[in-house]
């Protein structure tokens, strides 16, 4: 596709079926690059393995569904493309620099982030470059609130992917997960487990 004003059409007839049932949020759009043919997860949920068309294709489907009068959400931050790995079944580990990440991985959100894009998805990936523990990045401050919050600047709602995937369901007690996710900065979690517990963890908190 050469004309993004196709992708913008498409963002925004999505959208306006969104907003027909009354759908304020899609969570879309994938930025993801997704650079590695093995990837088991992202693949055709990405527009590609260009970043500079991922970024731009993405920034374009989030306008249309925005004029649609619906919210969008970029994600897998900080990125997903390159793993071969499915993040609902395990944890997937990014083992790159943090060069190699800033200058690929990176640039869609960074991109979108320039554009005020509304909501954020978190991704539950291993990135030892910015969290050296292997706290899936889901719950992890150094990546929520030091990186995206902090060096990125980004100001709108972060959300988790979903709490019950095993890339983050297996790191700790289900309880505690919804509470570690709060403490690194999230503003909304998606699909927590055991969710009165996790609320009595809060409290205490």
């Amino acid at each position: 596709i050469a004309d993004e004003s196709v992708i913008y059409k498409a963002g925004y007839h999505i959208g306006k079926g969104c907003a027909d049932f009354k759908y304020h949020v899609n969570f879309a759009s994938d930025v993801d690059v997704n650079n590695n043919a093995d990837n088991p997860v992202i693949n055709t949920r990405s527009f590609g393995e260009d970043m500079h068309k991922v970024a731009s294709y993405g920034a374009a489907f989030i306008k249309g569904m925005n004029d649609a009068g619906v919210y969008g959400s970029a994600k897998h931050f900080p990125g997903h493309g390159d793993t071969n790995v499915d993040s609902h079944k395990a944890l997937p580990t990014l083992d790159f620099s943090y060069d190699r990440l800033d200058s690929l991985e990176l640039y869609p959100f960074k991109q979108l982030i320039s554009q005020s894009v509304d909501m954020i998805m978190v991704a539950h990936l291993s990135v030892p470059a910015l969290d050296s523990t292997g706290t899936p990045t889901s719950i992890s401050k150094p990546v929520v609130t030091d990186l995206l919050k902090g060096k990125l600047g980004y100001k709108g709602i972060v959300i988790t992917d979903a709490l019950n995937m095993k890339g983050v369901s297996e790191s700790l007690e289900k309880k505690m997960i919804a509470l570690e996710a709060y403490k690194a900065g999230v503003d909304i979690l998606l699909m927590p487990e055991d969710v009165s517990n996790s609320i009595t963890e809060i409290e205490k908190a």
